[in-house]
């Protein structure tokens, strides 16, 4: 599939096709989280790494925030989950529909801001045959190095060339 560089909304909607895990359990949790955290030191990032599984309660199976980051970056990844558990869509995709529809988040969804963030780094865990189960978040950097950094790892994992699927 063929998308023009200058189409961010179709290339994530694309990647979001494209990256279905075959399964997820608490392992395969550690070990994504585990590489977000090895691709993050090994390139001097300052952040927060999150993963979760969806449910009433959302229960978190990684966490790491590395040395320089802060409160506001935990804030951030609640946030930005909370985009993907409600809408069952990365939080880069949401934001880039509503900038190309000229709508705030609140005046589109009657929700407060205060409680999602439509900025980049939070990306659906998505498993094939069951669906959105939970979401890998990271906060520290702008927000599309946040969502490629999701994507690259998400790449890794399935055994995929990165450079297929990353934004430009």
């Amino acid at each position: 599939m063929s998308i023009p560089p200058q189409d961010d909304l179709a290339r994530v909607i694309h990647q979001e096709a494209e990256l279905r895990l075959t399964h997820f359990d608490n392992n395969d949790a550690w070990r994504l989280g585990t590489l977000v955290r090895e691709l993050a030191v090994e390139r001097g990032h300052t952040m927060v790494i999150d993963i979760r599984r969806f449910g009433h309660p959302s229960q978190q199976l990684f966490f790491c925030a590395l040395p320089g980051t802060t409160p506001d970056n935990a804030r951030w990844v609640q946030r930005k989950s909370n985009v993907v558990a409600r809408f069952h869509r990365s939080s880069y995709q949401l934001g880039l529909f509503l900038a190309k529809s000229n709508i705030g988040f609140a005046e589109k969804y009657s929700l407060p801001d205060e409680d999602y963030a439509c900025h980049g780094g939070s990306f659906p865990i998505h498993v094939a045959g069951t669906g959105i189960v939970g979401a890998l978040t990271v906060s520290g950097l702008p927000q599309r190095q946040d969502h490629n950094l999701c994507v690259e790892a998400l790449c890794l994992t399935l055994g995929r060339d990165p450079e297929e699927l990353k934004l430009p």
